[in-house]
């Protein structure tokens, strides 16, 4: 009879091991993805890539794009507010610190006709493909 009463022990043991490691994985992911900012892609008629990331709050000056191994990056810092180190908040949905997103860019990509505007919480880049990769019409004689 102990076996079995240490069996279901340590059974309860295991599940709640199990429920603790799965909070914190959740936890984490929130957390991560709360820093990662939305954007949006999209290939226009002309053959050039059109990428829109969402920086609400963020200054210009606080945006840094890079191209590392074929990997544009966008990294952004969303300061904290003074008056949330003032007041007391309830809840607290805004997220700050640094964020990051990260695009694979094709092979065929110029990477030094690269072009970035930020207006209105809005980073807005334009990716060109570089003039061998472009299509090209043939006239038929």
């Amino acid at each position: 009879m102990d076996i079995v009463k240490s069996t279901k022990d340590i059974t309860k043991e295991v599940e709640k091991g199990v429920e603790v490691v799965s909070k914190k994985v959740s936890e984490t992911f929130n957390n991560l993805a709360s820093h990662l900012p939305f954007a949006n892609l999209a290939k226009k008629e002309d053959s050039t890539f059109h990428i829109e990331v969402d920086l609400p709050g963020v200054k210009k000056e606080d945006i840094d794009i890079k191209v590392e191994d074929d990997v544009l990056v966008v990294t952004a810092i969303r300061h904290y507010k003074e008056e949330l180190t003032r007041d007391n908040y309830y809840i607290c949905e805004s997220s700050f610190g640094k964020m990051e997103r990260r695009f694979i860019l094709p092979e065929n990509i110029d990477t030094s006709k690269i072009d970035a505007s930020f207006n209105d919480g809005r980073l807005e880049i334009e990716l060109q493909k570089t003039q061998k990769a472009k299509p090209k019409s043939i006239s038929i004689k």
